[in-house]
C-alpha cells in the first residue's frame, strides 16, 4: 500500500473506516434496489424514495472513499507522461499533480459547505414525496469531503517537503504506481488471503 509513508499510514484507519462504510452502504443500496425490482415485478408495489435515497448513497459514498483513493494513489492519471520523463521532471509532475488534488478537494469542501449551510438556513427540503431535509444527507457528504481535503492537504504538505529534500522518494510515494508496486500488492493480498 503506502510502505514507509508515514502521512499516509496515519491517515490510512480513518480512510479505511469511511471506504468501509461506503462499501455497505452500497451493498444496502443494492439489497434495496433489488427489493423494488423484485416488489414491483411480483407485488405491483413500489418502495417510495428508493430512487432518491440511492442518490444520496452515492453522493456520500463517493465523498467517502476519496480519501482511501488518494491514499493508494488510486485516482486516475495519465502517466503516458510521466513514464517517458527523468526522476528530475517526474518528481515535479509528481508534487503537481498532489497539488492538483489538494485544490480540487479544498474547492470541493469549500463548495459543499456553502451548499449546506444554504440548505440549512433555507429549511430546504428535497422536491420528492419524502421532503428530506437535504441538510441530512449533505451533512455526511461534507464531512466525506472534508476528511478528502485534509488527507489531500497532509499529503501534498510532505510531497513539499519531500520535494525539497529526497525527490527519490516523492516519486516513489506520490507517482503512478509502477507495475512492480501492483504485482507487490496482489501478492500481498493473496498471502494475506492463504493466512486466513
Amino acid at each position: 500500500m503506502s510502505g514507509e509513508n508515514r502521512i499516509a499510514q496515519a491517515m490510512t484507519p480513518v480512510a479505511r473506516f469511511l471506504a468501509l462504510v461506503a462499501g455497505y452502504a452500497l451493498l444496502l443500496l443494492t439489497l434495496t434496489i433489488t427489493a423494488e425490482v423484485l416488489l414491483r415485478r411480483f407485488a405491483n408495489v413500489s418502495l417510495q424514495g428508493g430512487d432518491e435515497l440511492g442518490g444520496y448513497t452515492l453522493a456520500i459514498t463517493g465523498a467517502f472513499g476519496f480519501s482511501l483513493a488518494a491514499i493508494e494513489r488510486a485516482h486516475t492519471r495519465v502517466e503516458i507522461l510521466t513514464e517517458r520523463v527523468n526522476p528530475g521532471v517526474g518528481s515535479v509532475l509528481n508534487l503537481l499533480a498532489t497539488l492538483g488534488t489538494m485544490l480540487m478537494a479544498l474547492f470541493m469542501a469549500w463548495r459543499g459547505w456553502a451548499a449546506l449551510m444554504e440548505s440549512i438556513e433555507f429549511k430546504s427540503l428535497s422536491g420528492t414525496p419524502l421532503m428530506t431535509p437535504l441538510w441530512m444527507p449533505q451533512s455526511l457528504w461534507v464531512f466525506g469531503l472534508a476528511v478528502f481535503a485534509v488527507v489531500s492537504t497532509a499529503l501534498f504538505l510532505h510531497a513539499a517537503i519531500l520535494f525539497l529534500r529526497d525527490r527519490d522518494r516523492l516519486n516513489r510515494f506520490y507517482g503512478p504506481k509502477s507495475l512492480d508496486d501492483l504485482i507487490h500488492e496482489e501478492q500481498a493480498g493473496v498471502t494475506a488471503r492463504g493466512a486466513q
